[in-house]
């Protein structure tokens, strides 16, 4: 029997060397190797710390040069195949150990063999740190497609599916040609939230998914649904998860604007500040929505959880009542290239400054005359 979540067979895959939580991973396991050795040198506590701190003194100045030579290199490495960025970075390894030992050997004099031994050292730790990402990049695989068919169940839910249909059978007679408009928004939809969202796509893309949901949930709510876009400085080619948006504005509709009668606005604002991506939504909140309308953050926790399989420590999610509104704010690093994993898919396109809410809003070609052009290369039914 086939087992239902296959594991990654690639043998060996390098860290991006640029990432806050690999650098932290890389710092704090030299420095425990460190302490080890020290210990076995010295089982004395109090020449063991006399060790270490001697140890520390030379291994410290390989380690950050040989970091931030690696951090320069890290966009030319994550292009390169595995094995080659792993000679690459054997090679920086053992090029700045034969310099810092070169320096640190003119202030004190070692025996011949001691180079050699440092470097031997310095490879072995390197070989040890390349495999330890390489077994968590496995190791994490099989989590992202599980995090893939939680995020199915979390974000969709069967009160939508019922009521976008019901909105769109009152407008078949009344207007037909708006009605068509709201089942191919839901039909692309859905084929979104159906296909494998494991790969990272353009931002772009996930806002042009948000408006389509908006548009569908606006036909419900009518005025009571006010959005408002702030996108002047949204940076539309920057990678992001698939689908970290959408099930944040269902949340804001569901829990922020159905429980009252009155008309309420869910806020949009992305913008790209040092290096990073930042989405603020916000909705209004309600203090007593009722059991019906009790969030168990299964959606935050999901977001969160992707956010840290494809960013380790740079993507974070915070959310907080502020001002009588809940606000979510989600923080990523601004990349326009895949990972290695995503090699050979398509890369990402630009798109427009989007508009305010009360703009027409700006929509993907579909193809041509001939009909809507699908994600699988079909073409579905053109809206006249």
């Amino acid at each position: 029997m086939q087992p239902i979540i296959r594991q990654n067979t690639i043998a060996l895959v390098l860290p991006d060397l640029r990432n806050l939580g690999t650098i932290l991973r890389i710092v704090l396991a030299v420095n425990a190797m460190t302490a080890v050795a020290a210990l076995v040198r010295e089982p004395q506590f109090d020449l063991w710390t006399a060790q270490w701190l001697a140890l520390t003194a030379v291994v410290e100045p390989h380690l950050i040069v040989e970091l931030a030579v690696l951090y320069a290199l890290a966009p030319w490495l994550l292009r390169q195949p595995p094995l080659t960025g792993a000679l690459v970075i054997a090679a920086v390894t053992v090029g700045v150990g034969l310099g810092v030992h070169m320096l640190v050997a003119r202030q004190f004099p070692e025996p011949p063999l001691a180079p050699l031994r440092t470097l031997v050292i310095g490879l072995c730790v390197c070989g040890v740190l390349l495999a330890y990402f390489g077994l968590r990049a496995k190791a994490l695989s099989p989590a992202i497609a599980e995090s893939r068919l939680q995020a199915l169940q979390a974000r969709i839910r069967p009160h939508f599916l019922f009521n976008s249909i019901n909105a769109v059978l009152s407008l078949v007679r009344s207007d037909p040609k708006q009605a068509e408009t709201a089942l191919l928004d839901m039909a692309d939809l859905f084929r979104v939230l159906m296909r494998d969202n494991r790969e990272l796509v353009p931002l772009a893309d996930e806002i042009e998914l948000c408006r389509q949901y908006l548009r569908l949930e606006k036909l419900r709510l009518t005025d009571r649904l006010q959005v408002e876009w702030h996108l002047n400085n949204m940076p539309g080619d920057a990678l992001v998860p698939p689908l970290v948006l959408q099930p944040l504005l269902e949340n804001a509709v569901y829990h922020g604007i159905e429980p009252s009668s009155a008309p309420g606005v869910v806020s949009i604002n992305i913008f790209c500040k040092g290096g990073d991506v930042h989405a603020i939504l916000r909705n209004p909140y309600q203090a007593e929505g009722g059991r019906h309308h009790a969030g168990n953050k299964m959606a935050l926790a999901n977001i969160r959880e992707r956010l840290k399989l494809h960013f380790d420590a740079e993507g974070t999610l915070e959310s907080r009542v502020r001002d009588a509104a809940y606000e979510v704010h989600i923080r990523l690093p601004y990349r326009t290239t895949k990972s290695p994993s995503a090699r050979g898919a398509p890369p990402a396109r630009p798109e427009a400054r989007a508009e305010s809410d009360g703009d027409a809003p700006a929509r993907r070609s579909r193809g041509g005359a001939g009909g809507s052009a699908l994600p699988d290369g079909s073409h579905g039914v053109s809206r006249g």
